[in-house]
């Protein structure tokens, strides 16, 4: 039960956010929020506030922000279509129902002649006396149909009527939250556990290597290794890591002496490369500093940033296979390891997936956030945006290959956590 629970607060924290990125974004263009929801699949639950519906979804496999005009959310009043319609003091139409036998006699009904719901806003047609007439639509109308209301959605508040900018702020802004709260996190992290000062102080030594029989022990500052010096302690240990067989000089600070010794560090091999280790345990000194915590947000985020970016070019370059990616079942597992070590280590968890998340959807592929990027900067470079229906095409064609890729994966975590 831990685990379920620690799963759904890690994984809706980093969608909500990736969302809540969109949905800020989308609201300062002025494009219409339909929808805010997490998850996918059937509604499990729903609340309207304002013009916007916000959902929770069965299927823990992500969420969406649906805006107005990215889909076949319009409707067009064909000739001939009935209608009936909710006027206001001023004669103008807040409420259109369609298809419907509407038991109000403030209904007024229209047999559609022609309308006009995105940038004239009207509607005109014949009513039951046979009179041809035009009625006023207004902005914040609504549709009725089937008993479920859906507010009409004016040109100038639809996603594509907005500038370049706008739009790929409305896209990016998703990502970039990703990215924002990896930092708090981190800094949260450094603000309540401190932030690591990386001194080169030895922690532990283990009694049969290299560094306990040349004399190192622990509380031992390391200030020199081969003549040069040591400032943090990944000096120290990349030095150590090239040197294999290699004799080395470190000169430690001890009772207030500097002593030098010599070793010899031990060969161990891994994946096909030889490094060196003398056999020291270390845990960074901490200092509580709410300034360095921030700096250590910056520096985490940005360190964890490049590190994943490596293992994409990794892959890319087919030094490891598909066999390593892991999908919802694989960061289900990861999660309940991690959180039996504890709260801390469960944010740090969190902070790395939302980095990862923010950069998976920032690659050029289709149905990803970088895949509408990608389309955004072509149009603006043409001048004019791309054909919308070959664009749906591509995203379509790039969400049935994001279904097959996920199948796979899933399968291989199920193979691998549970055969």
């Amino acid at each position: 039960m831990q685990t379920v629970i620690a799963f759904i607060v890690v994984f809706g924290s980093l969608v909500f956010f990736h969302e809540l990125g969109h949905f800020i974004f989308a609201k300062r263009a002025g494009i219409l929020v339909r929808e805010f929801a997490i998850g996918m699949g059937p509604k499990i639950f729903g609340m309207m506030k304002g013009e916007t519906l916000y959902t929770l979804r069965l299927l823990p496999i992500g969420g969406y922000v649906r805006m107005a005009g990215e889909d076949t959310d319009s409707v067009e009043l064909q000739p001939g279509f009935r209608v009936g319609l909710i006027l206001n003091r001023d004669n103008v139409a807040e409420k259109i129902y369609l298809n419907q036998n509407v038991q109000n006699p403030n209904v007024l009904f229209l047999e559609v002649e022609r309308a006009d719901l995105e940038k004239g806003l009207w509607i005109e047609g014949y009513d039951e006396d046979d009179q041809f007439t035009r009625i006023n639509v207004s902005r914040t109308a609504t549709l009725v149909e089937n008993g479920t209301e859906t507010m009409i959605a004016p040109y100038d508040r639809q996603f594509n009527s907005k500038t370049v900018g706008q739009r790929t702020m409305a896209i990016f802004a998703g990502p970039l939250f990703n990215f924002i709260l990896a930092f708090f996190l981190f800094a949260i992290l450094g603000i309540m556990q401190g932030v690591p000062t990386y001194e080169p102080i030895i922690y532990g030594v283990d009694e049969k290597g290299p560094a306990a029989a040349a004399g190192l022990q622990a509380g031992d500052y390391v200030k020199e290794i081969d003549g040069q010096p040591v400032e943090r302690w990944q000096d120290l240990s990349s030095t150590v890591q090239d040197k294999p067989g290699e004799p080395i000089s470190i000169i430690v600070e001890r009772d207030g002496q500097n002593i030098e010794l010599k070793m010899t560090p031990d060969t161990l091999e891994e994946s096909g490369k030889e490094y060196g280790q003398i056999g020291v345990y270390y845990q960074s000194p901490v200092e509580k500093n709410p300034l360095k915590a921030l700096v250590f947000g910056v520096t985490q985020t940005y360190d964890y940033t490049v590190l994943i970016l490596g293992l994409l070019g990794d892959l890319i370059t087919g030094q490891f296979t598909i066999d390593a990616l892991s999908g919802p079942v694989g960061i289900y597992k990861v999660t309940e390891t991690v959180a039996k070590d504890g709260v801390y280590n469960l944010m740090n968890w969190a902070a790395v997936l939302s980095i990862n998340l923010g950069i998976m959807n920032l690659l050029p592929l289709p149905a990803l956030d970088g895949g509408r990027l990608l389309f955004f900067g072509i149009e603006a470079l043409r001048g004019k945006p791309v054909d919308r229906q070959k664009e749906g095409m591509v995203h379509f064609v790039g969400i049935v290959l994001l279904m097959i890729l996920m199948v796979v994966v899933t399968w291989n975590d199920i193979q691998r956590f549970f055969f």
